[in-house]
């Protein structure tokens, strides 16, 4: 089963557990988290792979893509990730500089379904 550590969705900080310990997330939710993650990652961040990342500024912010365009990069970044058999956005904003909205995905290992928010601000400003 897939985990992972929990993060508080306001801050995307790690949060503590009751005993004081690192908090884990634990299968639907750490994938749904993990897919946010995913979302939020902009295209050529992670120096270890910099193949990997939504083309955000490539593509989308100042761009102005079809609602269209910007639901098919999250879900497809969502769906990368390992142990999601599908991906659904549903975006509540979406401005210039701004995308937010909510992303669904099913495990591949439980069938279940699990949810979570994500946010992502152009770091040319919000």
């Amino acid at each position: 089963m897939a985990s992972t550590l929990l993060l508080d969705l306001d801050a995307w900080d790690l949060v503590l557990d009751v005993d004081g310990n690192i908090a884990i997330a634990a299968e639907p939710y750490a994938l749904a988290q993990d897919a946010a993650s995913a979302i939020k990652t902009y295209l050529g961040e992670p120096y270890w792979d910099t193949t990997v990342g939504v083309p955000w500024l490539q593509q989308v912010f100042g761009k102005n893509p079809s609602l269209q365009v910007v639901k098919a990069l999250i879900n497809a970044a969502a769906a990368s990730v390992p142990g999601v058999t599908s991906a659904q956005c549903f975006i509540s904003s979406a401005g210039e500089r701004t995308i937010a909205g909510q992303v669904q995905v099913r495990s591949e290992e439980t069938g279940q379904v699990a949810a979570t928010n994500f946010a992502v601000v152009s770091p040319q400003g919000g």
